[in-house]
């Protein structure tokens, strides 16, 4: 299920957002105050704009409230972090994910209206291990505390010559399949009736827990 995402601030964060984020066929909205990174994934994401977040007009021509998720990577500037956050949650943005570099901007961001505060640097660790302890998730990104988006790569041979209603990840695990990559080429209407292969990759939405029960399932 495709869904949309402005992320403001292009910084190595919130350029990875976009990025991993066009790869699993989400339209992305991508804002920033300088030209130069605006430039750079001007021919990635679904929209760009040169623009000041920090600008109430700016946030409501942009209908935010229109959009799934509004990330906030604009982690080195706290004001310009905190009044983002503010003005995106005033405006009706429906969830807020706002980036911090310390504890303290994190507890502010949370009070002036942030719905989740995530810390990279802090993360990153845990992204390691779990991509460390895991098999076939190949990247993923968390949408909040208990769902994401991951892709897994299909390996278990129980797994091969089934289709999705004979899989019923559903119903198993709690995930839908938006895309499959097959031979190197990327399917992002799948079918019921399409058929698995080895090494096929598959893009999930759904619970953190039911992709690694999916995972664990895999390792047979």
């Amino acid at each position: 299920m495709k869904k949309s995402f402005a992320v403001f601030g292009l910084g190595r964060f919130g350029e990875s957002v976009v990025r991993t984020l066009v790869a699993a066929h989400q339209d992305v909205l991508a804002v920033d105050i300088e030209e130069g990174p605006v430039n750079e994934l001007m021919e990635v994401a679904t929209q760009t704009l040169i623009a000041d977040t920090r600008d109430e007009e700016v946030l409501r021509d942009l209908n935010i409230d229109t959009f799934d998720y509004v990330i906030i990577g604009i982690g080195n500037n706290m004001e310009a972090s905190i009044l983002t956050t503010m003005l995106s949650k005033e405006q009706g943005a429906k969830k807020v994910i706002a980036k911090a570099e310390t504890s303290d901007q994190g507890r502010v961001l949370e009070r002036v209206g942030a719905d989740q505060v995530v810390f990279p640097e802090r993360d990153m660790g845990q992204d390691i291990v779990r991509k460390l302890l895991s098999n076939h998730i190949l990247n993923f990104i968390d949408l909040s505390d208990e769902y994401t988006l991951a892709a897994i790569e299909i390996t278990d041979p129980t797994f091969v010559d089934q289709n999705l209603i004979d899989l019923n990840l559903r119903q198993r695990f709690g995930l839908t399949v938006i895309a499959i990559k097959h031979a190197g080429e990327i399917n992002v209407s799948p079918k019921p009736t399409d058929m698995m292969a080895l090494h096929d990759v598959l893009t999930v939405v759904g619970p953190i827990k039911g992709v690694s029960a999916l995972d664990a399932a895999l390792k047979k």
